[in-house]
């Protein structure tokens, strides 16, 4: 069965999302640098300035499942280039913003966007790739959001410094790159192929999926999971540069070195955690993703040293890969590409722990320590590991 799973060819439109994921990460990481400086020219303060982040987030968390609904009326494609599209026109207009209010509204324009993105992409996945290879189908889309996470800022730093509003207007651009390979490369699928709940009412069937699933023990692991995860990689960018700096007393040169450990890590453990999550089922990559996450936060509350602070980067990137690609695939595997109701439930944990995550561990860390906030997120990842420990595995049926 091993070798069955491992000679699988991955469906093209593995290769074509991840292509899109690689645009839509490349603008974002060029653009997220800049939103807070933008924010802070028209004259408010720090927390107005972090509101206007805030915002897309909150955009997102509020309209996930109504794109949910899109998705299971009119398919995948056509949400994620609808998607594409309002997130592109919305960051465009946003670079020409007059007044701080017009920012704020146009990112929450772009937050509705954001979350049909990633609701269709998810669907479109789950209806296209076989349960036995669903790991490695999201280790390579993964992938293309990480290489272009990496590339963005590098071609941010050189934008920023012409203008704060240049970034808004690459963002558009890579955004419109995306929805050109979106509606024509990406082969539209049939919504009628897809499983359908037997049940009279199809609102209430589709609706039915979320609250079937989380019924579910590996389901509930797998959400708690990428609320762990997020919470996880929001602290990595919004703690780990101020422990960097203002505890181990090092420049911010090092809090980069430190990141793109953590970026190669990830990026090398995630085809290994794909095929891992396909070989030994999502159960164990759930438990040991959460592990090592917990061991490499343990470790972070404990150094004094940066030697010590990059092996704990190279153990969280490990972690990270296996917390990516396992609860994914168990998603994928639940909502049989129709249910958007199941991806919505499992993507809005995600964006909870990256809403309150910064949040609590940052008053944390204000109140008692760094040591403290990383004891706090170690353990928010037993937690993951004790619900993935506990649930059972649902073996993949074979294509």
């Amino acid at each position: 069965m091993a070798s069955s799973v491992s000679d699988t060819r991955l469906p093209r439109e593995v290769w074509i999302l991840a292509s899109v994921s690689f645009f839509v990460a490349l603008g974002y990481g060029i653009v997220a640098p800049a939103v807070p400086g933008f924010a802070r020219e028209f004259g408010v303060g720090r927390t107005l300035a972090a509101l206007v982040i805030s915002m897309f987030a909150v955009a997102r968390i509020t309209t996930l499942f109504g794109g949910a609904k899109l998705v299971d009326r009119f398919g995948g494609q056509r949400v994620l280039t609808a998607g594409l599209l309002i997130v592109a026109v919305s960051s465009a207009l946003a670079g020409l913003s007059q007044t701080y209010w017009q920012l704020l509204v146009l990112r929450g324009a772009g937050g509705l966007g954001s979350a049909m993105f990633s609701i269709s992409s998810a669907s479109v996945l789950a209806s296209a790739v076989p349960s036995q290879v669903r790991g490695r189908a999201m280790s390579v889309y993964s992938g293309g959001f990480l290489i272009g996470g990496i590339a963005g800022p590098v071609l941010g730093g050189p934008l920023t410094e012409l203008s704060l509003r240049a970034p808004f207007f690459f963002y558009a651009g890579t955004l419109a790159i995306a929805a050109v390979i979106s509606h024509f490369v990406l082969p539209g699928l049939r919504t009628d192929e897809a499983e359908t709940p037997e049940t009279t009412n199809r609102a209430e069937a589709l609706q039915e999926g979320a609250r079937v699933a989380l019924r579910d023990r590996l389901f509930r692991a797998a959400t708690v999971a990428n609320f762990c995860n997020s919470w996880t990689m929001a602290v990595r960018t919004a703690t780990v540069p101020l422990f960097v700096t203002e505890a181990l007393l090092a420049g911010p040169a090092m809090t980069g070195i430190a990141l793109a450990v953590f970026a190669a890590s990830n990026a090398l453990c995630l085809p290994l955690a794909g095929r891992a999550s396909d070989r030994w089922g999502r159960r164990p990559a759930m438990v040991l993703g959460a592990s090592l996450s917990a061991a490499a936060l343990l470790v972070l509350a404990f150094t004094t040293a940066l030697p010590v602070m990059f092996v704990a980067m190279v153990i969280g990137g490990a972690g990270a890969s296996l917390q990516v690609v396992g609860p994914a695939a168990v998603a994928g595997d639940f909502a049989g590409g129709r249910k958007g109701s199941v991806l919505a439930a499992f993507q809005m944990a995600g964006d909870v722990g990256v809403i309150i995550g910064p949040v609590l561990v940052n008053f944390t860390v204000d109140q008692l320590g760094f040591s403290a906030g990383f004891l706090l997120s170690a353990g928010i990842a037993v937690l993951a590991a004790l619900f993935a420990l506990l649930s059972r595995e649902r073996r993949p049926r074979a294509a």
